[in-house]
This record gives C-alpha cells, structure tokens and sequence, in this order.
C-alpha cells in the first residue's frame, strides 16, 4: 500500500491503517518499513469489533502463537486474545463504505492497485 500514497493524495484521498497493537510496537513497523501514512491504535480491537471484523484466538491458535514467542498481550496492550480480520475499506467523505474486501485469510489481500481502482471508480 506504501506504493499508492503518491497516487492516491493526487485523488484526494488519505490512507489510514488501524491497527490493535499499541503506538510504541507500531513505530517501529512504520520505521521499518518507511510508512508515510497514519497508523492509528485501536485498543482492545473496539472499533474491530463495532464493524464486526474481530476473532478469538482457539486454545491451539494461542498455542502456536507462544512457539512464535509473540506476546499478544504486551504488543496489543491487554490479555483479550482477539484481532482483527484484514479488512481494507474505500469510504467517501460521507462515511460511506464503497468498496470493501474482507477475508479472515490474512494471506488474502487485494493488491494496491484495486485499491486505487476503487478510488478513482468514486470520481
């Protein structure tokens, strides 16, 4: 998505990532890999789970998780061992959504380019 910055501030929009980790683990991603977009904290997945995009963790997800030595906890900043499903939404200056691709299968992901299609299809 970092590639479609230029091109989508030419169409007047902005890029927005929301993300349930807590600042301080998302400047260091943003560092590493030179974001120049917001990426905004959403605590304990709340505003994931109004727009109905939030799964638990199984016992056996939890379980690989810990063998990947990733604290859940300490990174999201509270124990609830729920994240969110990918989700990219194009919403108009209304707060209207639309176009959305949502899949639970985090390796599924439009590629930028259908991003920026769907903007400009806005006009």
């Amino acid at each position: 998505m970092r590639d479609i910055v230029g091109e989508l501030k030419a169409h007047n929009t902005s890029l927005v990532a929301i993300t349930p980790q807590i600042a301080e683990h998302s400047v260091g991603m943003r560092e590493k890999n030179k974001l120049d977009f917001p990426i905004l904290s959403d605590p304990g997945n709340g505003y994931a789970s109004k727009l109905g995009l939030t799964f638990a963790f199984s016992d056996a997800l939890k379980k690989v998780f810990d063998g990947f030595k990733v604290d859940l906890a300490k990174v999201n900043g509270e124990g609830s061992w729920t994240m969110p499903m990918p989700a990219r939404l194009v919403v108009d200056r209304g707060g209207i959504v639309r176009a959305a691709d949502i899949d639970p299968d985090y390796t599924k992901r439009p590629e930028p380019e259908k991003t920026l299609a769907d903007v400009i299809a806005l006009g």
